[in-house]
Protein backbone atom coordinates (compact mmCIF):
# COMPACT_ATOMS: atom_id res chain seq x y z
CA UNK A 1 0.00 0.00 0.00
CA UNK A 2 1.21 3.33 -0.15
CA UNK A 3 2.05 6.20 2.48
CA UNK A 4 -0.98 7.84 4.02
CA UNK A 5 -1.37 11.42 2.64
CA UNK A 6 -0.57 13.67 5.60
CA UNK A 7 -4.44 14.50 6.68
CA UNK A 8 -5.42 18.09 7.21
CA UNK A 9 -8.10 19.33 9.78
CA UNK A 10 -11.82 19.63 6.89
CA UNK A 11 -13.77 18.36 9.98
CA UNK A 12 -13.03 20.51 12.60
CA UNK A 13 -15.93 21.61 14.42
CA UNK A 14 -17.93 18.97 13.14
CA UNK A 15 -19.81 15.85 13.88
CA UNK A 16 -20.86 12.58 12.67
CA UNK A 17 -22.35 9.61 13.34
CA UNK A 18 -20.86 6.42 11.88
CA UNK A 19 -23.43 3.27 12.41
CA UNK A 20 -21.33 -0.46 12.18
CA UNK A 21 -18.67 1.54 13.38
CA UNK A 22 -17.46 -1.28 16.20
CA UNK A 23 -14.06 -2.55 13.95
CA UNK A 24 -13.63 -2.77 9.50
CA UNK A 25 -14.76 0.08 7.14
CA UNK A 26 -17.35 1.62 10.05
CA UNK A 27 -14.50 1.96 12.49
CA UNK A 28 -11.89 3.30 9.61
CA UNK A 29 -14.37 5.70 8.68
CA UNK A 30 -14.73 6.75 12.33
CA UNK A 31 -11.10 6.77 12.45
CA UNK A 32 -10.06 9.02 9.58
CA UNK A 33 -13.38 11.63 10.33
CA UNK A 34 -11.67 12.13 14.55
CA UNK A 35 -7.82 12.38 12.89
CA UNK A 36 -9.62 15.40 10.52
CA UNK A 37 -10.77 17.34 13.44
CA UNK A 38 -14.50 15.59 13.76
CA UNK A 39 -16.41 14.70 17.24
CA UNK A 40 -17.70 11.48 16.64
CA UNK A 41 -20.37 9.15 18.23
CA UNK A 42 -20.17 5.19 16.80
CA UNK A 43 -22.65 2.67 16.87
CA UNK A 44 -22.71 -0.88 16.71
CA UNK A 45 -24.51 -4.44 18.74
CA UNK A 46 -21.91 -4.40 21.35
CA UNK A 47 -20.67 -2.73 23.76
CA UNK A 48 -17.69 -4.30 23.89
CA UNK A 49 -16.18 -4.06 20.95
CA UNK A 50 -17.47 -0.39 20.65
CA UNK A 51 -15.13 0.40 23.95
CA UNK A 52 -12.61 -1.33 22.16
CA UNK A 53 -12.78 0.67 19.28
CA UNK A 54 -13.07 4.14 21.03
CA UNK A 55 -9.57 2.94 22.56
CA UNK A 56 -8.60 3.35 18.73
CA UNK A 57 -10.61 7.10 18.24
CA UNK A 58 -9.17 8.54 21.54
CA UNK A 59 -10.46 12.92 21.40
CA UNK A 60 -14.05 13.45 21.38
CA UNK A 61 -15.99 10.31 20.54
CA UNK A 62 -18.63 8.46 21.98
CA UNK A 63 -20.11 4.67 21.45
CA UNK A 64 -23.50 3.77 21.96
CA UNK A 65 -24.63 -0.34 21.68
CA UNK A 66 -28.10 -1.12 19.73
CA UNK A 67 -29.56 -2.57 16.30
CA UNK A 68 -29.49 -0.48 13.65
CA UNK A 69 -33.27 -1.10 12.74
CA UNK A 70 -34.14 -0.36 16.41
CA UNK A 71 -36.01 2.96 16.35
CA UNK A 72 -35.37 3.51 20.18
CA UNK A 73 -31.61 3.08 20.04
CA UNK A 74 -31.85 5.91 16.41
CA UNK A 75 -33.42 8.12 19.19
CA UNK A 76 -31.10 7.57 21.84
CA UNK A 77 -27.98 7.95 19.63
CA UNK A 78 -29.27 11.40 18.28
CA UNK A 79 -30.50 12.60 21.77
CA UNK A 80 -26.86 12.02 22.67
CA UNK A 81 -25.32 13.62 19.86
CA UNK A 82 -27.68 16.92 20.91
CA UNK A 83 -26.39 16.73 24.61
CA UNK A 84 -22.29 16.18 23.45
CA UNK A 85 -21.74 17.76 20.15
CA UNK A 86 -25.03 20.25 19.55
CA UNK A 87 -25.63 19.56 16.43
CA UNK A 88 -24.80 16.89 13.81
CA UNK A 89 -22.92 17.60 9.98
CA UNK A 90 -22.15 14.22 8.58
CA UNK A 91 -24.03 10.77 8.98
CA UNK A 92 -22.06 7.80 7.50
CA UNK A 93 -24.99 4.55 6.93
CA UNK A 94 -22.88 1.55 6.95
CA UNK A 95 -24.34 -0.65 9.00
CA UNK A 96 -25.22 -3.78 7.06
CA UNK A 97 -25.64 -7.89 7.35
CA UNK A 98 -25.33 -10.69 5.03
CA UNK A 99 -26.10 -13.85 6.94
CA UNK A 100 -27.00 -15.79 3.64
CA UNK A 101 -24.89 -17.24 1.27
CA UNK A 102 -26.39 -18.74 -1.87
CA UNK A 103 -28.46 -19.03 -4.91
CA UNK A 104 -31.82 -16.73 -4.98
CA UNK A 105 -34.11 -19.97 -6.01
CA UNK A 106 -33.56 -21.46 -2.20
CA UNK A 107 -33.55 -18.18 -0.06
CA UNK A 108 -34.69 -18.14 3.16
CA UNK A 109 -37.12 -15.45 2.39
CA UNK A 110 -37.29 -14.76 6.61
CA UNK A 111 -33.63 -13.46 6.33
CA UNK A 112 -34.18 -11.36 2.93
CA UNK A 113 -36.81 -9.52 5.10
CA UNK A 114 -34.06 -8.96 7.89
CA UNK A 115 -31.42 -7.90 5.03
CA UNK A 116 -33.53 -5.72 3.41
CA UNK A 117 -34.18 -4.58 7.25
CA UNK A 118 -31.31 -3.38 7.94
CA UNK A 119 -29.53 -2.80 4.74
CA UNK A 120 -32.31 -0.77 3.31
CA UNK A 121 -35.11 0.38 5.82
CA UNK A 122 -32.46 1.39 8.22
CA UNK A 123 -30.45 3.35 5.92
CA UNK A 124 -33.64 5.41 5.12
CA UNK A 125 -34.68 5.25 8.63
CA UNK A 126 -31.46 7.14 9.89
CA UNK A 127 -31.25 9.58 7.40
CA UNK A 128 -35.43 9.82 8.02
CA UNK A 129 -34.59 10.62 11.78
CA UNK A 130 -31.58 12.58 11.50
CA UNK A 131 -33.83 15.44 9.92
CA UNK A 132 -36.69 14.82 11.55
CA UNK A 133 -34.55 15.63 14.81
CA UNK A 134 -35.32 19.45 15.66
CA UNK A 135 -31.84 19.74 17.80
CA UNK A 136 -29.46 18.81 15.24
CA UNK A 137 -29.93 21.62 12.54
CA UNK A 138 -28.51 19.25 9.64
CA UNK A 139 -30.08 21.16 7.10
CA UNK A 140 -29.38 24.09 8.83
CA UNK A 141 -25.83 23.23 8.76
CA UNK A 142 -26.03 21.90 5.01
CA UNK A 143 -25.21 18.32 6.42
CA UNK A 144 -23.83 15.59 4.36
CA UNK A 145 -24.71 11.73 4.22
CA UNK A 146 -22.52 8.66 2.97
CA UNK A 147 -24.05 5.12 2.29
CA UNK A 148 -22.20 2.58 2.30
CA UNK A 149 -23.25 0.09 -0.74
CA UNK A 150 -21.13 -2.25 -2.98
CA UNK A 151 -20.14 -2.99 -6.23
CA UNK A 152 -22.33 -6.28 -5.67
CA UNK A 153 -25.70 -4.06 -6.29
CA UNK A 154 -24.08 -3.19 -9.69
CA UNK A 155 -23.04 -6.73 -11.04
CA UNK A 156 -24.87 -9.69 -9.51
CA UNK A 157 -21.61 -11.79 -7.56
CA UNK A 158 -22.61 -15.94 -7.10
CA UNK A 159 -23.79 -16.37 -3.73
CA UNK A 160 -24.19 -12.95 -2.69
CA UNK A 161 -28.03 -12.39 -4.45
CA UNK A 162 -30.05 -11.03 -1.21
CA UNK A 163 -26.80 -8.84 -0.52
CA UNK A 164 -26.34 -7.31 -3.33
CA UNK A 165 -30.38 -6.73 -4.34
CA UNK A 166 -29.98 -4.63 -0.81
CA UNK A 167 -26.79 -2.88 -2.42
CA UNK A 168 -28.42 -1.75 -5.19
CA UNK A 169 -31.55 -0.34 -3.04
CA UNK A 170 -28.91 1.74 -1.37
CA UNK A 171 -27.55 3.07 -4.27
CA UNK A 172 -30.93 3.84 -6.11
CA UNK A 173 -31.96 5.02 -2.42
CA UNK A 174 -28.97 7.47 -2.45
CA UNK A 175 -29.35 9.18 -5.91
CA UNK A 176 -33.59 9.62 -4.77
CA UNK A 177 -32.80 11.11 -2.07
CA UNK A 178 -29.66 13.56 -3.42
CA UNK A 179 -32.31 15.26 -5.64
CA UNK A 180 -35.27 15.25 -2.30
CA UNK A 181 -32.71 16.76 -0.10
CA UNK A 182 -30.85 19.13 -2.71
CA UNK A 183 -29.94 21.47 -2.20
CA UNK A 184 -29.04 22.08 1.44
CA UNK A 185 -27.96 18.00 1.84
CA UNK A 186 -25.41 16.49 -0.07
CA UNK A 187 -26.56 12.62 -0.47
CA UNK A 188 -23.62 10.28 -1.66
CA UNK A 189 -22.27 6.50 -1.69
CA UNK A 190 -19.71 4.48 -1.78
CA UNK A 191 -19.48 0.97 -3.70
CA UNK A 192 -16.14 -1.21 -2.27
CA UNK A 193 -15.48 -4.26 -3.74
CA UNK A 194 -13.58 -7.02 -1.73
CA UNK A 195 -12.01 -5.18 1.23
CA UNK A 196 -9.61 -6.93 3.64
CA UNK A 197 -12.26 -7.32 6.95
CA UNK A 198 -13.85 -9.79 9.29
CA UNK A 199 -17.25 -8.89 7.38
CA UNK A 200 -15.66 -10.23 4.06
CA UNK A 201 -13.24 -12.52 5.27
CA UNK A 202 -15.44 -15.57 3.25
CA UNK A 203 -14.58 -13.95 0.04
CA UNK A 204 -10.69 -14.12 -0.19
CA UNK A 205 -9.70 -16.02 3.14
CA UNK A 206 -6.98 -18.51 2.67
CA UNK A 207 -6.68 -17.75 -1.51
CA UNK A 208 -5.92 -13.40 -0.93
CA UNK A 209 -3.13 -13.54 -3.78
CA UNK A 210 -5.86 -15.54 -5.92
CA UNK A 211 -8.55 -13.52 -5.85
CA UNK A 212 -6.51 -10.32 -5.70
CA UNK A 213 -4.94 -11.26 -8.73
CA UNK A 214 -8.00 -10.12 -10.92
CA UNK A 215 -7.22 -6.24 -9.56
CA UNK A 216 -5.37 -4.61 -12.01
CA UNK A 217 -3.78 -2.74 -8.73
CA UNK A 218 -2.65 -6.26 -7.15
CA UNK A 219 -4.49 -6.12 -4.33
CA UNK A 220 -7.64 -6.08 -2.30
CA UNK A 221 -8.92 -3.24 -0.67
CA UNK A 222 -8.42 -2.01 2.97
CA UNK A 223 -10.39 0.00 5.12
CA UNK A 224 -8.79 3.29 5.12
CA UNK A 225 -8.89 3.02 1.42
CA UNK A 226 -12.89 2.58 2.05
CA UNK A 227 -12.49 5.76 4.78
CA UNK A 228 -10.65 8.09 2.32
CA UNK A 229 -13.22 8.04 -0.25
CA UNK A 230 -16.07 8.61 2.54
CA UNK A 231 -14.00 11.72 4.29
CA UNK A 232 -13.67 12.92 0.07
CA UNK A 233 -17.42 12.64 0.08
CA UNK A 234 -18.35 14.15 2.99
CA UNK A 235 -16.32 17.36 2.95
CA UNK A 236 -16.44 21.23 1.35
CA UNK A 237 -13.78 19.64 -1.47
CA UNK A 238 -16.63 17.80 -2.86
CA UNK A 239 -19.22 20.43 -2.20
CA UNK A 240 -20.56 20.30 -5.94
CA UNK A 241 -20.91 16.33 -5.85
CA UNK A 242 -23.84 14.70 -4.88
CA UNK A 243 -26.10 11.60 -5.91
CA UNK A 244 -22.86 9.99 -6.71
CA UNK A 245 -22.02 6.11 -6.67
CA UNK A 246 -17.87 6.26 -5.90
CA UNK A 247 -16.49 2.82 -7.27
CA UNK A 248 -14.00 1.39 -4.90
CA UNK A 249 -12.49 -1.46 -6.75
CA UNK A 250 -9.17 -1.03 -7.60
CA UNK A 251 -9.60 -1.16 -11.49
CA UNK A 252 -12.00 -4.70 -11.10
CA UNK A 253 -14.54 -4.11 -13.40
CA UNK A 254 -12.81 -2.24 -16.12
CA UNK A 255 -10.78 -5.52 -16.22
CA UNK A 256 -14.31 -7.43 -16.61
CA UNK A 257 -14.24 -8.75 -13.17
CA UNK A 258 -17.86 -10.00 -10.87
CA UNK A 259 -19.53 -10.57 -14.55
Amino acid sequence: MPAPTTLGQRFLGKAAVITGASRGIGLAVAQRLAAEGASVLITARHQEQLDEALAALGGNAIALAGHADDPDHRAEVLAAVEHHFGGLDVLVNNAGINPVFGPLETADLDAARKIFEVNILGTLAWTQAVLAHPGLGFRQRRGNVVNVSSVSGDVPAPGLGLYGISKAAVSHLTRTLSMELAPDIRVNAVAPAVVKTTFARALYEGREAEVAAAYPLGRLGEPDDVAAAVAYLACADASWVTGQILTLDGGLRNAGGLG
